[in-house]
Formats: C-alpha cells, structure tokens, sequence
C-alpha cells in the first residue's frame, strides 16, 4: 500500500466519489471534498466552477485531484436545457481545475479526470482500444470537450482520463433507469437487445481509480469490465436478481423516437470496449462477470 496522501476529489458526494472516497479512506488516505456551498466540515472545501474559481492552496495541498464531477447521464429525458447542463457541468469543472494545476505551486502529481466510453459512439463489430478514434453522437462531442477540458494540467502533472462504461451498482448511475424498469415489471429487451454494453461495478470503478493513483499510465483509460455483454444478458440477471419479469420488448425506433440522443448514445450504442491497457497494468478485477456486479445491488 502507498504511504497515505491527500487527495481531492471533486464528485465526492455523488454515486461514484462516495464509493470512492470510502474505499480510499480505508486505505488510510485524507479525502477532501469540493463542494458548492460554504465549507462545513474539516474535510470539505469550497469552490464555484461555473464561475471558474478555486483557491489554488486547495491544489497546493492535494498529493492527488481527482475530477468526477458533472451532472448525472442517468436523468432522462435529456431536454435541450438538460443536454447544456450535460456538457457544461464536465467543462466547466474540468477547465476550473486544470487551470488551478498551472497556476499551483505545488501541484498534484496526478490529476484523475472523468470521462466516458460515450467517447467512441455506436461501433458494431470493433473493438475499441484508447487509441481508436472518436465516434459520432451527442455524448462523443461531450467526451471530446471534457477531455480537451482537462488536457492543459498535463503541463504540469500526469493526467489520466477515466473513460468509463455503464457502472453497476446500488443507488444509481446509468442503470438506475433500467432498474426501475424492472421493478415496475416492465422490462424486456431495447431495440435487438444485441448491442454490447461495457460494464463496470461500482467496487472495481472505485479500485482502479484507486489503481491508477500509483500507476505510471497516462492519456484515456478505458475503465469497463473484462468482456463487454448484451443489453439483453444485463436486462435479464438484473431481472432475476430483483425477482421481476424480463418480458416487454421496446423497439429502437420507439427508444430513438421517445429519447432522441439518450436512446441512441446511451442504451442502443454497441460498444466492444477493451479493458487489455488497464488489465496489462497489473489491475485485476473483484468483479469478472456482470453476474457477480448485479448481485452486488
């Protein structure tokens, strides 16, 4: 285990960062938290990023930053006004941090930055390494400014940007909607069901964040599962993990006409993400197939 550090995360309060920060405090580091309001605990530190401020003794004082910040994927419909607060919430925190590592005079010596798979868009047939290029679609524009967003503070120190899959796990991310699909009973296969899901549990997110704070990799980091798996096998073990019926078929034309982008870039995009860079990097994962990570909720 590394000597304990600071680390900032910004996103420490939400779905992945609370995982996260609890899997790090266990390893006996200090975690500070960015939030938006007045500061109202020791571990809490305060910062506007749509008004692009930091105090840079904040990042002074950070062995490591790490950057999960941006508004939920997983709140449908994805509105004209919604889309907006999608890509400015990632830019706007990403450009406040990056900015606050070149003007420190300590700087961390690594910045984790988030990201996404939605990088590569709808890729049929392909697998898709760190080095393919980007796709096409709403979140890939997203995904391109995000990580341009960050790419500055590698002036300064080594960044990774965390391209992640859909997570799985208790109490949110991407698959929040489908779970409460199957709650209700009204489950079932969208589109084909064919299309090819890269998946993470929310243990194995966290860890190889975690991972990657001592490793030397650098540039996009695919963070998903060892094999990527049907939306339909997830859509079924999900259903018989809540003891609910995986029956009522949605089809893609009805998902894209119900919600534009979200149903083409988030739930019928066939994506074949490799994990091999993490994997090669000596990260093993608690978590090898979807059925043990759905079981996990």
């Amino acid at each position: 285990m590394a000597d304990p550090r600071t680390i900032l995360i910004a996103g420490g309060s939400g779905f992945i960062g609370t995982e996260l920060a609890a899997q790090l405090r266990a390893d006996g580091h200090t975690v500070l938290i960015l939030v938006r309001r007045p500061a109202r605990t020791p571990t809490e530190r305060s910062w506007d990023p749509e008004a692009r401020w930091i105090k840079t003794s904040i990042i002074d004082g950070a062995d490591a930053v790490i950057n999960l910040s941006g508004a939920s994927i997983s709140r449908l419909p994805w509105t004209l006004p919604y889309k907006r607060e999608i890509l400015q919430s990632r830019v706007q925190a990403t450009s406040t941090i990056a900015e606050a590592i070149l003007r420190a005079d300590s700087p961390p010596s690594v910045f984790l930055s988030g990201s996404a798979v939605g990088y590569y868009g709808d890729r049929p047939g392909e697998l898709l390494t760190e080095e393919s290029p980007q796709g096409e679609g709403f979140l890939a524009k997203v995904v391109e400014a995000w990580e341009r967003a960050a790419a500055p503070a590698a002036e300064s120190t080594r960044l990774v940007t965390l391209r992640t899959g859909l997570v799985v796990g208790a109490g949110g991310g991407a698959l929040k909607p489908l779970t409460l699909l199957t709650k209700a009973g009204v489950s079932g296969p969208l589109g084909s069901g064919d299309q090819l899901w890269p998946w993470i549990s929310l243990h194995d997110e966290a860890a190889a964040i975690r991972h990657l704070l001592d490793s030397a990799l650098s540039g996009p980091v695919n963070l998903a599962g060892p094999e990527p798996v049907a939306a339909s096998i997830i859509g079924k073990e999900l259903a018989e993990q809540l003891h609910r019926p995986f029956w009522l078929p949605v089809p893609g034309w009805a998902l894209k006409a119900a919600l534009a982008d979200a149903g083409r870039d988030l739930l019928l995009a066939d994506q074949d993400v490799s994990s091999q860079k993490l994997v090669a990097d000596g990260f093993v994962f608690r978590d090898d197939t979807v059925e043990k990570a759905l079981a996990q909720i």
